[in-house]
């Protein structure tokens, strides 16, 4: 994160005792990156966050990606995968692309997940459809629909929607953060940022509850396990740091635009290890006349371009059966651009009218079979 925040109770000096109202001392807790050297929080328990009863592996039937071979472009329509009742934004997840650096899920759910935390690396939810709240450590954070939120690994954490939601997300091997192109030297989002410190939303107060023998779901490299905590992981009643859960809204990302086609890059909103989200959103069009306002052919040779398309009309995909929901990859090898009729169509037009999210990554992408059962066999032949 790029700043400091303080919530709740806090001590006026770090490792010092620390007491409620009642006279109990507190239990601090640091939470950290990079060995003690990168961004961290302190938090302050009622009681150890150490104290465990039991732990028990627990299985895990996730599909793993595998090569795009042969390779080709692909298109995979995710309203048709099949829905499950009472299905949660954690354990419903359906994986669909991965490599060694990130990996890509869409979920349906609606209902509250298990207490869950993650070590593999930080998330990236970004919310289709719905509204939840997400409840944390640190406190709670109540998302809407068209919101980002980055979930620092380590953070335990719960699902709670509001009917259904869909969702996309991203699981890091690593930290997910503010491009640093965005950034002073000292963190500070710079005056040409496409969002500011003030379009950044973290928990603002702490989300105390009480509980004995609660379970949290942990996943690690080798998988799940099922920790068993003798008192409640939310009784935190204060903490300060850099290191928290924090939300944007990609409406407030606000688009750079220009008298010529800009590239993609101008839409980065996060990046992560080999990897780099990007936001596109309503804009208006270049408005030099001899301007080609849709985007060009090209061949990213280092990373695969993935898109998922949220809402509106994708003026540079009509007629290749892209939709709302709808994923593609573009990897390299592949020459993409604008299905055919897309410049005619686009001559007079002034602005755009859609809403997705790109990750481009740096390593190829497999698919799991769960994607390979739903994608359009008849991509490949719509720029014919």
């Amino acid at each position: 994160m790029t700043y400091y925040r303080r919530v709740g109770h806090v001590p006026p000096k770090r490792h010092t005792v620390h007491r409620d109202d009642g006279g109990n001392r507190l239990l601090e807790q640091l939470m950290g990156t990079q060995g003690f050297s990168g961004a961290s929080s302190l938090l302050y328990h009622r009681a150890s966050p150490s104290a465990l009863l039991s732990i028990d592996e627990v299985d895990d039937p996730r599909d793993a990606p595998t090569p795009n071979h042969p390779l080709r472009p692909v298109h995979l329509r995710t309203p048709a995968l099949p829905e499950a009742a009472g299905a949660d934004l954690v354990t419903g997840r359906v994986p669909l692309l991965g490599n060694d650096d990130v990996g890509l899920a869409v979920v349906t759910g609606d209902s509250s997940s298990p207490l869950y935390q993650t070590v593999v690396g930080d998330e990236l939810v970004f919310l289709a459809q719905g509204s939840a709240r997400l409840e944390t450590v640190f406190g709670a954070l109540d998302l809407l629909e068209g919101d980002y939120v980055v979930i620092p690994s380590g953070t335990t954490h719960r699902w709670v929607p509001s009917g259904t939601v869909r969702a996309l997300v991203l699981e890091a091997r690593g930290h997910i953060g503010i491009p640093r192109r965005y950034r002073t030297a000292a963190g500070q989002l710079l005056e040409g940022a496409p969002y500011s410190e003030r379009d950044l939303r973290g928990p603002g107060e702490p989300l105390v509850a009480e509980g004995e023998d609660v379970p949290v779901l942990v996943r690690t490299r080798a998988g799940l396990s099922r920790h068993r905590h003798a008192t409640h992981p939310f009784d935190v009643v204060g903490w300060d740091g850099t290191l928290y859960p924090y939300a944007l809204s990609i409406h407030e990302f606000e688009p750079i635009v220009g008298r010529i086609h800009q590239p993609p890059t101008v839409h980065q909103t996060f990046e992560g290890p080999g990897f780099v989200v990007c936001s596109f959103v309503p804009r208006l069009l270049d408005f030099d006349p001899e301007s080609v306002k849709v985007p060009y052919h090209h061949a990213n040779v280092d990373s695969d371009e993935v898109l998922f398309y949220v809402d509106g009309s994708f003026t540079s995909r009509a007629g290749s059966g892209i939709a709302a929901g709808s994923l593609s990859l573009h990897p390299p090898g592949f020459v993409h651009g604008p299905q055919p009729g897309s410049w005619e169509r686009s001559v007079d037009a002034t602005r755009t009218d859609e809403l997705a999210v790109m990750v481009d990554t740096f390593r190829p992408l497999g698919l799991t079979d769960a994607a390979r059962s739903i994608s359009d066999p008849g991509y490949l032949g719509s720029w014919t």
